[in-house]
């Protein structure tokens, strides 16, 4: 038998400053650095056209604070970033078919930002705008 494990946790876009904020946030709130992945460690962005001033910021960095996690990433796409409104919601299970039922129900009358799909970090990732402007980041964990 499979136990369904969900989880909501806050993620923070940052406008090239992860690396700072992670600093601060690991003094300020004693956080643990529990991973770290950098854009120019990505798969396929090693040799890629990426500038070199972007290779160093995060693409992905999760910190543990007491028994809670907080989730960054440096914004790097040139799509808008407005202060106040970087924080999303990770909606982290275990389980493929519930993550699709999360992302489904979201997406209602909302906007489909990131269609539901494999990636390299995830069988079922996908990110969607509700219809009361609140931005979900569906994750699944594991190998399904």
């Amino acid at each position: 038998m499979i136990v369904v494990s969900t989880s909501l946790i806050p993620f923070l876009e940052m406008n090239g400053s992860a690396n700072e904020a992670i600093d601060f946030y690991v003094k300020a709130l004693d956080a643990k650095v529990v991973y770290t992945l950098r854009f120019g460690d990505l798969p396929g962005n090693r040799e890629s056209p990426l500038p070199p001033e972007k290779k160093d910021l995060i693409s992905y960095a999760i910190l543990k604070i007491g028994e809670s996690e907080l989730q960054l990433t440096d914004n790097v796409t040139g799509s808008s970033y407005q202060k106040g409104t970087q924080v999303t919601i990770v909606v982290q299970t275990n389980d493929k078919d519930k993550a699709t039922q999360y992302f489904e129900a979201l997406k209602q009358r909302g906007q489909v930002n990131e269609p539901l799909q494999a990636s390299f970090f995830s069988p079922a990732y996908g990110n969607v705008t509700d219809k009361f402007g609140v931005t979900f980041r569906i994750l699944t964990r594991g190998q399904q």
